[in-house]
């Protein structure tokens, strides 16, 4: 049985979450992608929804809140606003479909298939509570253990959620994220943070390096195996060429998630769409976003619409100037990142999946909501990191990025 949680957070929370080499092969999950998009609120909403919350502070944080040995490949499912993958909490484990979420790091179940205690279960005698924008949850905190692909867990804290909003179709989230995103979420112990599941593997010896590498591929299906996280290192048939690793930015707020410094450019002449500054890489956000003027000069620059499409929150382009488009350069540390006409540009196959017309070119970069110099101007979302590789490496604050197969494939 749960105990009762208490009335002031369920009142406030409805008002308102260079890669090491290893020694071993790696460890693999596979994640998803799956359609999951439900309401009446589009894509592009739900993502500004996100980044606003981020901005402000109320990311994560309730309402309440003061504010080696081995590599392991876990596969995911994309559901078009997010990628699932299977995770057993429990002895023996019942299995939980999972967010998988760069942009949090709480690991909680209970939004639709209810948590189950088993002889593993310990409760922490703690309530646990997270808003995550467009959703939240709120619970009670466990140490179970947890089973993620072959990587077995014991003692890794699990919330149980009791109520919690926005999460149709999935059970909850794998918050994979920086640990201090964790910090606030208990109640009464607001400043114990609680390891993360990369955390937890590595100081228990479960894998050699402190990273996480996650693979997302372009799909046109709403149901797709695509994707893998490699917990303790990087999977090298993932990427090509070499990883770039970057230091997590010392900007606010972006430092406080996977935060880099980047800028943008447009087409062989060169035109700036945004200056070198922060912003963040989130599994967890579907869109490419970028600042208001920044997302202003790249419509002109493409020749797309001046306003967003109403049913689907996202920018047009015409055939022709689709055929003209030229590519997008995220300029990451030394190295420039090439983003295709082809990639910025939603799977034609999928446009009345996120409410759109079979024949309209809908593009994927939208507006973050605020103007440059807000801290975090740009979210590097799932289209974007469905062309690049991409690892964590929670143990040196670094974040790495690599070409891969799919880079210039045009699979939309």
């Amino acid at each position: 049985m749960f105990p009762t949680v208490s009335l002031v957070l369920l009142c406030a929370l409805a008002v308102a979450a260079n890669p090491i080499t290893v020694k071993n092969s790696p460890i693999s999950v596979p994640v998803v992608r799956r359609l999951n998009l439900t309401g009446e609120s589009t894509v592009a909403d739900l993502d500004r929804a996100r980044a606003r919350s981020m901005r402000s502070g109320t990311f994560i944080r309730p309402t309440r809140a003061k504010s080696a040995a081995s590599v392991f490949n876990v596969p995911v499912i994309n559901e078009v606003v997010s990628y699932v993958a299977t995770v057993g909490v429990g002895t023996p484990a019942t299995d939980y479909s999972l967010i998988v979420d760069t942009g949090s790091s709480n690991t909680w179940v209970g939004a639709g298939k209810a948590f189950e205690e088993s002889s593993s279960t310990k409760s922490t005698g703690q309530e646990v509570a997270v808003t995550y924008g467009s959703g939240f949850f709120i619970g009670e905190q466990f140490t179970d253990t947890v089973t993620i692909g072959s990587l077995v867990i014991p003692n890794q804290g699990i919330g149980a959620a009791l109520i919690s909003e926005g999460f149709e179709g999935v059970d909850g989230i794998l918050g994979i994220g920086p640990v201090d995103l964790t910090e606030d979420t208990l109640f009464p112990d607001e400043t114990t943070t609680i390891p993360t599941v990369t955390d937890n593997a590595f100081s228990q010896g479960l894998i050699s390096a402190h990273e996480v590498g996650i693979s997302f591929e372009p799909t046109t299906t709403d149901t797709s195996t695509n994707g893998e996280l490699t917990f303790g290192g990087t999977d090298s048939s993932k990427f090509t060429g070499s990883i770039t690793l970057v230091p997590i930015t010392t900007t606010s707020p972006a430092n406080e998630f996977v935060g880099i410094d980047q800028s943008i450019t447009y087409g062989t002449a060169g035109t700036s769409i945004l200056t070198s500054t922060a912003g963040i890489v989130d599994t967890g956000t579907t869109l490419l976003l970028i600042a208001t003027d920044a997302i202003d000069r790249y419509v002109d620059a493409v020749g797309a619409s001046s306003e967003p499409d109403e049913a689907t929150g996202l920018f047009t382009i015409s055939a022709e100037n689709f055929a003209n488009l030229e590519s997008l350069f995220f300029n990451i540390g030394d190295t420039s990142f090439e983003f295709t006409p082809n990639a910025q540009i939603w799977p034609r196959a999928l446009n009345t999946a996120i409410g759109g017309n079979d024949d309209t070119i809908y593009l994927v970069a939208g507006d973050i909501g605020s103007d440059t110099g807000s801290g975090l101007d740009f979210i590097n979302g799932m289209v974007w990191l469905e062309r690049f590789f991409f690892v964590f490496n929670a143990g040196s604050s670094q974040a790495g990025f690599a070409t891969t197969s799919f880079t210039d494939a045009t699979t939309n």
